[in-house]
């Protein structure tokens, strides 16, 4: 984000006791606190007061759920729990990440080959799960991959993510890619996704970490959206430029980054397969699939059957309600991201899958290559394309995004032709450049100093939105003799459950709201001068209305 402000008032959450702030962004904050029981450290994401939209909601309550689902893979933040406080904002509790994240370290050091290729394999198999329950991610980059004290990589930030079927976005849909780790399809009008999108991102992020920049970054050229999406969708993957990088591996991330999805391994799975073969090439240990019935080493494909048999099962469902927080899955502490990587963004349906098996996926450990598995190709056969799913369409939205700043020598780019210009100019005027966008959660999660922040890249599309809740009316205020004011409005459609939020406005906005059952409230004696409060209309179903009244009195 190019401008800074200070976090809001973190809420009282019982339970759990405030330590610090981890991060602000453009619509939540996150903050570190205890809990109690079982005592450990969180990490906890707080929408802010200004932001309760009932789209803002939506998107919250579905990056839960999804989260929710997939968190019982080892390389996915686990969530513990979600709620909303007594001021009426919705929380979610993840697990608290101390160690840097991938957005950190990329352009900070250089990572090793060896190192690259076991984080791979495991961001692939966690993606395969995802895949597998019906879940398309469609922002992995660097900023959205957490690192647990465990050394494991963490994927995080579900904000844009998608169910699998839904290739193009339904009327009223929003949607906000990352341009430098984009596929050139999420990049069309309108974008589309599946299975092999994330391929892509999760190539152009392997690349990005042997590289220690984006992909089709320039040295002392631009690298605004408009340039670098004329690049991802026309000029050729230059080479990473390390000597320790083998050709076998570049070949991988090449096939990976293919401009067109046919081109593209079939899967993520397949990815991981070719990610271990290179392993073995380099006499490395074989790092594990952390999948159901998954074998260390590369091995022979085994059919669609066999692909249903190793389902991932899903874990349970969170709602943004109340109640006390259920037991949690051991915690992974990780790093504290970027304050920028956690964006509550675009609304997703859920997914139903098939019967999961009984069991699930256990820890995945290192283990040399099998002597009587002969090795995989980087072309792995058809059937290990993801099972088709029922899953129903969903829509989605983003908030932000980033853009690279380091670079490295990229092969020329071609000149635009002028409809490219014109598409590139469209799409340059739908951007938001946010200086240390790198993924709020993933800023939200680590304990350790944030690293220096990218510039971020988004490009938003969206259609108008749905028919809000209306905002209350005849907003009035009297002071009384002892000094307090007392205000009164009226809900202009009432329906059973209907509850209102409101506070006092202030110079910075970060007053908190109260939730009350009745249109009144009473603000105690203040100095001279106005006072001025807003209020939310809160429906008995959680959706709030899209503007806030306000009313002040002197």
């Amino acid at each position: 984000m190019t401008a800074t402000r200070e976090a809001s008032r973190p809420p009282q959450l019982p339970g759990f006791t405030y330590v610090r702030s981890l991060g602000a962004g453009g619509f939540a904050d996150v903050f570190l606190y205890r809990q109690h029981l079982p005592s450990r450290l969180v990490a906890v994401k707080v929408l802010l007061p200004g932001r309760l939209s009932d789209d803002v909601r939506t998107r919250f309550t579905d990056e839960a759920n999804l989260m929710a689902q997939l968190s019982h893979h080892p390389s996915i933040v686990t969530v513990h729990h979600a709620s909303v406080a007594s001021d009426g904002r919705p929380y979610l509790v993840m697990e608290y990440c101390s160690q840097p994240g991938l957005a950190q370290r990329y352009r900070a050091e250089r990572m090793s080959v060896a190192e690259v290729l076991r984080v791979g394999v495991r961001l692939a198999s966690a993606v395969e799960t995802a895949h597998r329950a019906g879940i398309l991610h469609r922002d992995i980059k660097p900023a959205n991959v957490l690192t647990t004290d465990f050394g494991w990589p963490a994927l995080t930030d579900f904000g844009i993510s998608a169910t699998i079927g839904s290739r193009d976005l339904p009327d009223g849909a929003s949607v906000g890619v990352s341009v430098p780790w984009a596929a050139p399809e999420m990049l069309g009008d309108p974008p589309r996704s599946d299975e092999r999108t994330d391929v892509y991102c999760l190539g152009a992020t392997l690349y990005s970490l042997l590289a220690g920049r984006s992909p089709f970054e320039v040295v002392g050229g631009a690298n605004g959206a408009a340039e670098l999406i004329t690049r991802i969708e026309r000029q050729p993957l230059a080479p990473v430029g390390r000597a320790d990088v083998p050709d076998s591996l570049q070949r991988v991330l090449a096939r990976a980054m293919a401009k067109h999805p046919d081109e593209r391994h079939p899967s993520a799975l397949a990815l991981g397969r070719a990610l271990q073969q290179v392993e073995g090439e380099l006499s490395l240990p074989v790092t594990s699939l952390d999948l159901p019935g998954e074998q260390a080493s590369p091995g022979p494909a085994r059919g669609a059957a066999a692909d249903e048999e190793t389902r991932a099962r899903p874990v349970r469902v969170v709602g943004v309600g109340g109640g006390p927080a259920p037991a949690p899955a051991p915690d992974r502490a990780g790093a504290e991201p970027d304050p920028d990587a956690t964006r509550p963004r675009g609304p997703r349906a859920l997914p139903s899958a098939p019967a999961p098996p009984a069991t699930d996926a256990p820890p995945a450990t290192d283990a040399p290559p099998a002597t009587d598995a002969p090795p995989a190709t980087d072309a792995p056969p058809a059937t290990d394309a993801p099972p088709a799913t029922d899953a129903t369409p969903a829509t989605d939205a983003a908030d932000a995004g980033d853009a690279g700043d380091g670079v490295d020598e990229a092969a020329p780019e071609p000149h635009p032709s002028p409809a490219l210009r014109r598409r590139a100019s469209t799409v340059a005027a739908a951007v938001v450049v946010v200086a240390a966008v790198v993924g709020l959660v993933a800023a939200f999660l680590h304990g350790s100093p944030p690293a220096a922040p990218d510039s971020g890249i988004q490009v938003h599309q969206t259609a108008p939105p749905a028919v809000a809740v209306p905002a209350v009316t005849a907003l009035t205020g009297t002071r009384a003799a002892d000094g307090s004011v007392r205000f009164t409005w009226t809900d202009p459609a009432p329906q059973d459950g209907d509850r209102y939020q409101w506070g006092v406005v202030t110079a910075t906005g970060e007053e908190p709201l109260t939730l009350v059952g009745e249109p009144t409230a009473t603000v105690p004696a203040a100095g001279p001068g106005q006072v001025c409060i807003q209020v939310l209309l809160v429906r008995g179903d959680g959706r709030v209305s899209s503007d806030a009244a306000r009313g002040c009195a002197g």
